[in-house]
């Protein structure tokens, strides 16, 4: 690719690693750039952020195509991945450890079903905490820091968020063995974290015994699925968080043509 191709404006879709935030991402393709060309000076930028534990599609904007980040951020995204039910954690996700347990014997796949049917359409949502949303100009995480630290905190707004499809595509009753601490099954009820009966998910540490459901999500700009984990949970009558989740698709774009971080460089030099 010609410098001047480049600078007059390109969308690299990038297949984000598990861990890496989507500011590092760009970073590392930033650097690929100036090694290739020898140019310290250009646009460059991403359209729509990705979590940390997040994977899949991220889509870097370079020179005039940093211009049209506001219309691609705008597409239709689709997501997959898996939720955990009968738990829940601060960040809806495996940031941080679990800290509330829930009943979730009652839980069948046609209850999932029905309560699934709750989130089609328009529906409101409030953005987690730990998230890069702003809260009177600050974002949401370092408010979160400071709720750490035993400080009050305000709430995200709620907000309206467009679910075109939310499919289960797998339930998994979680196995059939006594977890390391007795079951809560009130909510808000606090317990500590087991500390036996464990596997190793590829996002951390998920108790055995908890049902688990694969997803697929079709959805519109803005929408957090941390947020639908947290409230297919409280549908439930009981908590849920978020283990793992890939975005398929923006827009146009797709995964299947993404590039991997280590073959940036090679893309470029073509």
């Amino acid at each position: 690719m010609t410098l001047e191709k480049l600078l007059e404006g390109v969308v690299l879709p990038i297949d984000k690693p598990r861990q890496w935030t989507s500011f590092q991402a760009v970073n590392k393709v930033k650097a690929a750039i100036r090694n290739t060309y020898g140019i310290k000076k250009f646009k460059i930028g991403h359209a729509g952020t990705l979590d940390p534990l997040a994977t899949g599609l991220l889509l870097i904007c370079v020179g005039k195509a940093t211009k049209r980040i506001d219309e691609l951020q705008a597409g239709e995204k689709v997501y997959t991945g898996t939720m955990v039910l009968g738990a829940t954690t601060p960040c809806y996700d495996l940031e941080r450890a679990i800290d509330h347990y829930y009943s979730y014997e009652h839980i069948t796949p046609e209850l999932v079903e029905e309560a699934r049917k709750q989130f089609m359409g328009d529906i409101e949502q409030v953005p987690p905490i730990f998230s890069a949303v702003k809260i009177g100009g600050q974002r949401a995480y370092q408010y979160a820091r400071e709720a750490a630290d035993g400080k009050e905190i305000p709430s995200p707004t709620p907000k309206t968020v467009h679910i075109d499809e939310f499919e289960i595509t797998a339930f998994r009753p979680g196995k059939n063995i006594q977890p390391a601490k007795p079951q809560l099954s009130t909510l808000n009820s606090q317990l500590p974290t087991p500390d036996s009966h464990l596997y190793s998910h590829p996002l951390g540490t998920v108790p055995e015994h908890l049902p688990q459901i694969d997803f697929r999500i079709r959805c519109g700009k803005g929408t957090y699925i941390r947020s639908i984990a947290r409230d297919l949970g409280l549908a439930l009558d009981s908590g849920a968080f978020l283990s793992a989740l890939q975005r398929e698709q923006i827009g146009k774009y797709s995964i299947a043509e993404a590039l991997t971080i280590n073959k940036v460089s090679s893309f470029l030099a073509e």
